[in-house]
This record gives structure tokens, C-alpha cells and sequence, in this order.
């Protein structure tokens, strides 16, 4: 299961109704941050996220919008008294683009990690302790106007328990749960491994986060399949595709067309320029490509949970 929440859709700056651009996924008590743009704090506080349980953020680019709230953050969490390691995982540079951020927090009670994410992803556990072993973070390139990347996060699920195998090995039941978590155990003289009474895995649960970025083909094969696609859509006038092409960004009608070649269930819009008033104006402009697009608001939330 995954609490999905969008904290700002904002871009640039932020207005009254709309912190900048930031969201959340959250998996058995432990938090991802998605970008932290100023106002994320506030963001988090009207939508009910703690963010003391973030203890990895994905930052996509370096731009201030994107990461000017982290320092007020980490300082709160010291201020708070965390105590946990706090990992901040973004494109290449990372060190050198957030010396300044670093300097500004100045000391915190609890270890701070910067790296780069290798391309093929890591597990969310190797980043923070605590998360699911079948919890993954995945980085892919975008294209926008200085090094940046999504994210796709997964959540794999295991196969089917079957018990009848178990009980033919003489695996005790008080072992069984070990096996479910993918664990080996010993029964006897043998060792019986997970795929010894696991059927084949089933499907999992997905979660993509674009950040900025022209449409592009490394975003649709990133968000091949997603359950749901949290997109950059900076503008939503259809004639300012000319515009949005000029700085790395993308209109509500090319968000969708990535959504409906990636073949994804569900789309949030997000990262709203401020000439946009109303986007639920626009949003004929997506739905008419891509029908399950929705206009991201600040607070929106929803729960994915895996299919039979």
C-alpha cells in the first residue's frame, strides 16, 4: 500500500492557493520527498504529511524552486530533535549544488547523505533502513534547461503463498511468514528459499515523479505501466507549446500524450506556471488525449493498493 500526496503544483514562484512543486509517497511508516521548493513545509502541515518521517528526499534538479525549502526542513527536523539519517539523492553535482544549502542548515543532529542514484535504481532500503525490500527508486533523464531527472518508485510484490509446498518441505508454520517477507529458512537439514513456495510474482505497485522536462522518449519508457504519473505540465494553452519547448517544460496536451504512450492509469498534472488561473480550464486539452488526466491541486492524495 502507498499514501500518494501532492504538497505545492506550483512553478517559479508560489501563489496563495498553490505552494512550488513538491510531493510525497509514503510506505509503512517511512516518507520519500519528491523536490522541496519553498512553502513545502506549510504545504505538508495543511495536508497532514509529516515530514520527520522523510528520511530520503529525490531531488530532480537544482533550481531554486525545487530545492529552496530544504534548508528551513532540516533545520526544523534538527530543531524537532531527529535523529535518523537523512538521505538527499539528485542528477549529477549534487555535492557541489547544494554546498550553498548545506552551509546555510549548518550543523543537524543527524548524519546527512548526498549521492547519485546509478541508473538502473536502488533499493529504498540500501537508502534508509526500515523501507520494504521491494520498495525501489529508479532515476531516468529529462530534458530540461540543466541536468535533470524523474523518478519512478516501485513496490514489487512476491508471488502467491502457497502452503501446500511449505507443508510438503516440513516447514513449520511459525516459518512461513519469513518465507512471505523473502527470507530463507532452514527446516530440517534444508534450506527452503521464498521461490520454493512463492508462485510467480505478481504485479507490483508504481509511482512516477517527473520534475521539469520536455516531453521526451526516456520519460514514456520510464512510465511504461505506472499506476500513476505525477507530471510537470507547465502550461496549459495548447499555443504555448512553442514556449514550453524554449525552457525544458511541457503544455497540458503533451503531459497527456506521454501518459497515453507510457500507458499509465492514472495522470496528475502538476508544476503550474502563474499565468495559469484556472487550470481546470485546460484540461479539455489533456483529457481529450488521455481521459483519466486530472488538474493537481495542493493537498491531493490517494491511496494504491495491490490488485487481486
Amino acid at each position: 500500500m502507498l499514501d500518494v500526496t501532492l504538497l505545492g503544483t506550483a512553478a517559479l514562484m508560489p501563489i496563495p492557493d498553490r505552494a512550488l512543486t513538491a510531493a510525497t509517497i509514503t510506505c509503512g511508516g517511512h516518507t520519500i520527498l519528491f523536490d522541496c521548493g519553498e512553502g513545502t513545509q506549510a504545504a505538508a502541515r495543511r495536508a497532514g504529511v509529516s515530514l520527520m518521517k522523510a528520511d530520503v528526499i529525490a531531488l530532480t534538479h537544482y533550481h531554486g524552486d525545487h530545492i529552496f525549502g530544504l534548508p528551513g526542513l532540516m533545520q526544523t527536523q534538527e530543531v524537532f530533535g531527529r535523529i535518523q539519517p537523512l538521505t538527499i539523492v539528485g542528477p549529477v553535482g549534487i555535492v557541489a549544488a547544494l554546498r550553498p544549502i548545506m552551509e546555510l542548515v549548518g550543523h543537524t543532529g543527524y548524519p546527512v547523505r548526498l549521492m547519485e542514484l546509478p541508473p538502473e535504481g536502488v533499493r529504498m532500503c540500501d537508502l534508509a533502513l526500515g523501507w520494504p525490500e521491494a520498495a525501489r527508486l529508479s532515476p531516468f533523464p529529462t530534458e530540461h534547461r540543466v541536468p535533470s531527472q524523474g523518478y519512478g518508485f516501485t513496490l514489487g510484490r512476491a508471488g502467491k503463498f502457497m502452503p501446500e509446498r511449505a507443508k510438503a518441505l516440513d516447514v513449520p508454520v511459525k516459518l512461513w511468514s519469513q518465507l512471505q517477507k523473502g527470507q530463507s529458512v532452514q527446516a530440517g537439514d534444508i534450506t527452503v528459499r521464498p521461490e520454493d513456495v512463492l508462485g510467480a510474482p505478481r504485479k507490483g505497485l508504481k509511482v512516477v515523479f517527473t520534475g521539469d522536462t520536455a516531453l521526451c522518449d526516456s520519460l514514456v519508457s520510464a512510465a511504461a505501466g505506472a499506476d500513476l504519473m505525477i507530471c510537470e505540465a507547465t502550461y496549459g494553452d495548447n499555443n504555448h507549446a512553442q514556449l514550453a519547448a524554449e525552457y525544458g517544460h511541457m503544455v497540458f496536451a503533451q503531459a497527456a500524450e506521454a501518459a497515453r504512450r507510457a500507458g499509465v492509469k492514472r495522470l496528475w498534472l502538476t508544476h503550474y506556471s502563474q499565468v495559469v488561473e484556472d487550470p481546470q480550464i485546460y484540461r479539455p486539452n489533456a483529457t481529450a488525449i488521455f481521459e483519466n488526466a486530472v488538474c493537481g491541486e495542493d493537498g491531493m492524495s490517494t491511496t494504491l493498493r495491490f490488485g487481486d
